[in-house]
């Protein structure tokens, strides 16, 4: 992986022993609701971010995740995890959106796309998870990649149309972490998804 998030998939699968050893870990982890919440956050957002490149890593080389299954591969039901059966839909937004309501998740999770925010260069830990998630939130926000924005206009990635409810008052949440103060009644478009493969073979 590089500074920008992008990923050597081809690196990956010629080293396919490493990632399983990381899945199998995940497959055979307890995570229950006597952890602490953000033992059980940080391994959610893990278990999402390894199974997401373990996908791809299975179907490389493509060019989109979205190639997958017809564009539903979000539903499919392949992550086994202490005996049970996940989609990364049910991790998403049964797990992680339902139990925990962070909406800075949205930039922690990545779904192998050139507009996802981009990966964590670690993995996301409990004790550091606050810190983790502020980090990637202001880094996303800023990065003129993904946002461009002014007092007056701002256009935005589509996760904060998707994802509308999560955010509450947009303004507020981005005025948290922006660096430049938006004003109330700013002009908000949005960027067009590009759902190219975050791959660093593509660059």
């Amino acid at each position: 992986m590089n500074n920008s998030g992008d990923v050597n998939y081809a690196s990956i699968k010629s080293n396919i022993g490493e990632l399983n050893k990381i899945v199998s870990i995940f497959e055979q982890s307890k995570p229950t609701k006597n952890w602490s919440k953000n033992d059980q956050l940080a391994f959610w957002i893990n278990a999402y971010n390894v199974f997401t490149i373990k996908l791809i890593t299975d179907n490389y080389p493509l060019k989109s995740i979205q190639n997958l299954a017809g564009g539903k591969t979000w539903d499919i039901k392949r992550i086994k995890i202490n005996g049970t059966i996940y989609s990364l839909n049910d991790i998403e937004n049964d797990i992680i959106r339902s139990r925990f309501k962070d909406a800075r998740i949205h930039f922690a999770l990545n779904c192998a796309a050139v507009s996802c925010p981009p990966l964590f260069n670690e993995a996301y830990r409990a004790e550091q998870l606050d810190s983790q998630l502020e980090s990637q939130t202001k880094k996303f926000i800023n990065n003129p990649k993904y946002q461009k924005l002014t007092s007056l206009k701002v256009t935005l990635s589509k996760i904060f149309d998707w994802y509308a409810l999560d955010f509450g008052i947009k303004i507020d949440f981005l005025n948290k972490y922006s660096k430049i103060k938006i004003e109330y009644g700013a002009t908000t478009v949005y960027n067009e998804y590009d759902w190219s493969l975050n791959d660093i073979k593509h660059k």
